[in-house]
C-alpha cells in the first residue's frame, strides 16, 4: 500500500496560508455526522479557520451536546446546528427547507456520516442493508438534494467524501463487479447500483463469502466502493463547476475503531481540511486521497 501511495504521490499539500486563503466567514461548509469523531473535529477545524460551518447529527441531543463543547472552545459563533439523518428522505427534505431559510448558498460539503455495526474483528452481514442505505445511498441522496445550493464562484465549490481504502478496487476479487466499477468510460449510477444490488442479493442468499467481495467489514467496504465510484461519476459530470474528491483518513482513533488507531480525529480533520480548502490552482477533482501523519497526504488516482 505504501509503495502504491508513493508511486502516485503529488507534491505535499501545505497548510493554508494567507496567500492561498480563498475563503471568508461568508464561506459555508456542511459536515454530516459531526457530533463526534472526525466529523466533529472537522467542524472545529473549519470554525478555527474562519468558515461558517453547519454541524449535522442524526441525534438531536448529541448534536446539541457537540455545540455545547464547541462553545466551551470558543468557536461556536462560527457554527450552526441542524438535525439530519441522511438515511431518511424526510429528514433530508427538512434539512433542505431549514438550509434554504438560513443561507443563500454553500461552498463545501463533507459527507462524513456513516455507520458500522461490526467490532474490529467482526464481519457480520446482519445489518448490511442498513449500512448500504446509509453509507452509500444516504450520502448520495443528500448530495443530490444539496447540489442546487452550491455557490457558483471562481473559487469553485467542493465535495469531500470521507471514505476508506477498504473500498478501493484492489480489495474486490469479483472479476465481473471489478470490471463494472473499473471502467471509467461506462461507469454510471445505474451500473454502481447493479453492483450494490448484486452484493445485497449475495448476502440474502448467504453466498457473499464466496463471491469475491472485500474480506474486511464487507458491507462497509462495499458501501465505500459504491461511494468512491459515485464520486467519480460526479467529478466527471460537474468538472469545472464542483470539485469532487474522496479522502481516506487512515487508521484513526474513533468510536468505529474502538479508540484504536495511529492518529487522532483532530489529526485526520486537519488533513481533510487541507484537501477541502486547496487553492484553485492546485485543486483537483476525481481524486482518492490517503492521509498519514508520517507520510502526509497523497493521491491514489
Amino acid at each position: 500500500m505504501a509503495s502504491s501511495c508513493r508511486h502516485h504521490q503529488q507534491p505535499p499539500l501545505s497548510h493554508p496560508t494567507t496567500t492561498t486563503r480563498w475563503w471568508s466567514e461568508d464561506s459555508v461548509a456542511i459536515v454530516t455526522g459531526a457530533n463526534k469523531g472526525i466529523g466533529y473535529a472537522l467542524v472545529k477545524r473549519f470554525a478555527e479557520l474562519g468558515l461558517t460551518v453547519v454541524l449535522t447529527a442524526r441525534d438531536q441531543s448529541r448534536g446539541l451536546q457537540a455545540m455545547d463543547s464547541l462553545k466551551v472552545l470558543g468557536v461556536d459563533h462560527h457554527v450552526r446546528f441542524c438535525q439530519l439523518d441522511i438515511s431518511d428522505p424526510v429528514s433530508i427534505r427538512c434539512f433542505v427547507s431549514w438550509f434554504r431559510s438560513s443561507f443563500k448558498a454553500f461552498d463545501i460539503l463533507v459527507n462524513n456520516a456513516a455507520v458500522c455495526f461490526n467490532a474490529m474483528n467482526e464481519n457480520s452481514m446482519e445489518y448490511a442493508e442498513t449500512v448500504i442505505k446509509t453509507n452509500y445511498y444516504g450520502s448520495k441522496q443528500f448530495t443530490e438534494a444539496m447540489l442546487p445550493f452550491f455557490r457558483r464562484s471562481s473559487s469553485m465549490s467542493r465535495i469531500l467524501n470521507i471514505s476508506s481504502r477498504l473500498g478501493t478496487l484492489d480489495k474486490l476479487n469479483n472479476p465481473q463487479m471489478k470490471a463494472i466499477l473499473g471502467d471509467k468510460e461506462t461507469l454510471s449510477e445505474g451500473r454502481i447500483d447493479m453492483v450494490v444490488n448484486a452484493f445485497l442479493e449475495d448476502v440474502k442468499e448467504g453466498r457473499w463469502k464466496t463471491q469475491g467481495w472485500p474480506e474486511i467489514w464487507t458491507d462497509y467496504s462495499v458501501a465505500k466502493l459504491a461511494l468512491n465510484a459515485y464520486s467519480q461519476v460526479l467529478a466527471k459530470r460537474y468538472k469545472g463547476v464542483v470539485s469532487v474528491n474522496c479522502f481516506c483518513p487512515g487508521f484513526t482513533q474513533t468510536a468505529m475503531t474502538d479508540g484504536n488507531g495511529k492518529h487522532s480525529a483532530d489529526d485526520a480533520a486537519k488533513m481533510a481540511a487541507k484537501i477541502a480548502l486547496l487553492p484553485v490552482p492546485v485543486l483537483n477533482t476525481g481524486k482518492f486521497y490517503v492521509g498519514s501523519t508520517s507520510r502526509g497526504i497523497c493521491s491514489k488516482l
